[in-house]
């Protein structure tokens, strides 16, 4: 049976040839102790996206992905009391590390520093700002048990600061072991497989059939709704349900269902921000940003603040098209309580990327014991409103039915008598 390509498929193949082809080299390290034992490896690939502005007080996004020459100077291999490092150097001044931490049975990657030079006149060809732009944002992998390499072929992302890491193509090992990398893998969640479906066996047969008569395509359901999480520590401290929709309006507008049971969140939570982030496990990446505020009165309520959208190579991880909105102010409740909303709400991310949110129930902060606290329900919701003012119009409109009437009826009878 030939394989078939999906509509996601076919969308990113076709962005893919509008938008060009970002190349970028996968990055190999393998370091070395004293005894000239290998003591970590790495090996990935990743790119970059970024927003700067430019000397006419603009904003422009750029790719900057890795050269083919890169060097890893300032390496560090790492032992139980300092930290192991993988620091490379690329391209016109830019730079990427990221330190990793163990305890007695685990390590993971800790924080991450990148520098990129706007001197690179290649890549930010009219930067108002120059010079290197340095930021270090935490590292979300997760623990991973000693002498495990830890696996990742799915993309995964970062945003800080007008920056989006990608990551794809990830084999790490910290510390370790015997100078020998393990066999032993710790994959992402997002690399698990999901089952595929059960294909009949066929038979061969002459029999020639009729033609299949053509059929107008059905329209998209809704898209079926997902539960999203986040923990700080051993505590939640993000709950989310919602179904997800990417509307995309290219030469062909297609939307996209977002199939919550291959999408992988992650992300952070603050006393102010909380950021949810899902990857689809396939080539979409969504980021829900959300804020802390004053209200006057007193009280505090958050509400969303930035929505952006990350659509991937699906065949190497590469960034095909980005957007970023962080103007909203939407889904706004107060601190402590819930927001809900069942309809159907569109976020407009620019004029090419909109998301359609069904049955959506979020609360960024302050969450208990693993449970939604009460919601607040958006206006378009609430039909409680519509009872009185259905019983206003009513009553109204009986009233001038009756003030008509006795008009009426009070001219008829005057007709009947003369003037003396």
């Amino acid at each position: 049976m030939e394989p078939r390509c999906s509509p996601r498929c076919l969308l990113f193949l076709l962005l893919l040839g509008a938008c060009g082809f970002f190349q970028s080299y996968a990055v190999e390290v393998e370091l070395k102790d004293a005894s000239n034992v290998t003591c970590l490896y790495a090996k990935w690939m990743m790119s970059f996206l970024i927003n700067y502005e430019t000397n006419s007080s603009d904003y422009k996004n750029t790719t900057l992905n890795l050269s083919s020459n890169v060097t890893h100077n300032g390496s560090i291999c790492g032992n139980d009391t300092q930290a192991a490092l993988v620091a490379v150097q690329f391209g016109e001044g830019h730079s990427w590390s990221v330190n990793f931490t163990k305890t007695n049975e685990t390590y993971q990657g800790d924080f991450i520093t990148f520098t990129y030079n706007t001197n690179d006149t290649a890549v930010f060809p009219d930067a108002k700002r120059k010079g290197p732009v340095t930021i270090v944002v935490k590292d979300t992998m997760r623990p991973v048990q000693l002498n495990n390499v830890f696996v990742c072929h799915s993309a995964d992302f970062l945003e800080a600061e007008n920056v989006t890491q990608i990551f794809w193509n990830v084999t790490v090992q910290a510390f370790v072991q015997n100078g020998t990398i393990s066999k032993k893998e710790s994959r992402c969640p997002a690399d698990t497989p999901t089952p595929a479906p059960t294909i009949l066996p066929t038979t061969a047969s002459t029999t020639t059939l009729p033609p299949v008569p053509t059929t107008t395509p059905k329209p998209v359901e809704n898209p079926e709704s997902g539960n999203y999480s986040l923990k700080n520590g051993n505590k939640t401290c993000l709950l989310a349900t919602v179904g997800l929709q990417l509307n995309v309006s290219r030469d062909k507008p297609l939307l996209i269902n977002i199939n919550p049971k291959t999408t992988v969140a992650d992300g952070a939570c603050g006393n102010t921000t909380a950021t949810l982030k899902l990857n689809d496990g396939n080539s979409t990446l969504i980021g829900f940003t959300f804020v802390v505020k004053n209200v006057s009165g007193g009280g505090q309520k958050f509400y969303l603040k930035e929505v952006n959208v990350t659509l991937l190579n699906y065949l190497n991880g590469s960034v095909i098209s980005h957007a970023d909105n962080n103007n909203f102010s939407k889904w706004d409740a107060f601190l402590g309580s819930s927001y809900m909303c069942r309809k159907e709400q569109t976020l407009v991310i620019n004029e090419e990327f909109q998301i359609n949110t069904f049955n959506l129930w979020v609360q960024p902060f302050l969450v208990k014991e693993n449970k939604f606290s009460a919601a607040l329900e958006c206006s378009v919701d609430d039909d409680s409103i519509l009872i009185p003012i259905i019983v206003g119009a009513a009553l109204a409109g009986l009233i001038a039915i009756i003030v008509v009437a006795y008009i009426i009826g009070r001219r008829k009878s005057y007709a009947g008598y003369q003037t003396l």
